[in-house]
């Protein structure tokens, strides 16, 4: 049996079929979304999409209001990351990620100030960007290290000759959004397309039925259904109607004399 780690880097495929997933089956069913990607779980799907590919997520760079309100958020409610991201209207990723660089500017800073280099004026400003670059270098993944959190990274680029199981969850994936029609709904149109069919050849038995001359006085479909469902034809009987029982006298002529007035 074959055994499918669930995680990983993101792909771009993934991200298209993510997005389109999402736009069928809305942010709330992310256990059938996730059913169209082999490699990732209904809470990477999620955290994905809220971290990354969501349209309200800001991409651009930081401003300085931005960065004084990250600050000042931060110092009162430290650690509350997703509350400070609601506030300065990014994520709780991006905000995490930018306190931290802006932290190791003001350590770098301070680390050139306390060399002691002030011969020249943008010395001190080279040095904590050469600090400040040196722990972003420090900080990034080494060679066989495994991003714990991919879901903010941006998507790598699909291969020329892709996998055979990413060719197939593409299929899938295309031939399962592709269905706009649910089950109820391809029902009903079978039930529709199987009746149609029978009223077209009982109509056609008809036709030929009386260009050979023969008269067809067949049971039509609704009175099929009536004797069924034993009910009553108010067009063919009287509701409740109960024959007169037969008196001591004949009504022959009486009842001969009511037919001609019906007649005339």
């Amino acid at each position: 049996m074959r055994f499918v780690r669930k995680g990983g880097v993101w792909k771009n495929t993934e991200d298209e079929i993510l997005k389109a997933a999402v736009m069928k089956y809305g942010k709330n069913q992310w256990a059938r979304i996730s059913s169209l990607l082999v490699r990732k779980s209904a809470k990477q799907c999620k955290a994905r999409w809220y971290e990354w590919l969501d349209p309200s997520v800001k991409k651009t760079e930081w401003t300085r209001e931005e960065e004084e309100k990250l600050l000042h958020l931060a110092k009162i409610m430290p650690s509350q990351w997703r509350s400070i991201a609601a506030i300065v209207g990014r994520t709780s990723t991006q905000c995490l990620e930018h306190y931290t660089k802006l932290l190791d500017q003001a350590q770098a800073m301070e680390d050139a100030r306390a060399t002691g280099s002030s011969s020249s004026s943008s010395a001190p400003a080279a040095a904590a960007a050469a600090a400040v670059s040196s722990v972003e270098e420090l900080r990034k993944l080494r060679p066989g290290e495994i991003d714990m959190n991919p879901e903010t990274k941006p998507a790598r680029p699909d291969p020329v000759d892709m996998d055979e199981d990413e060719k197939e969850m593409l299929s899938e994936a295309r031939a399962r959004l592709a269905n706009t029609k649910g089950k109820k709904a391809k029902r009903k149109a079978r039930e529709k397309q199987l009746e149609e069919a029978r009223r077209l050849a009982v109509l056609q038995k008809r036709r030929e039925l009386k260009a050979a001359g023969i008269q067809f006085k067949g049971p039509s479909h609704q009175s099929l259904n009536r004797r069924k469902r034993k009910e009553m034809d108010y067009n063919a009987e009287i509701p409740l109607h109960r024959p007169t029982p037969a008196g001591f006298f004949d009504t022959g002529d009486e009842d001969q004399e009511m037919k001609r007035r019906r007649a005339d």
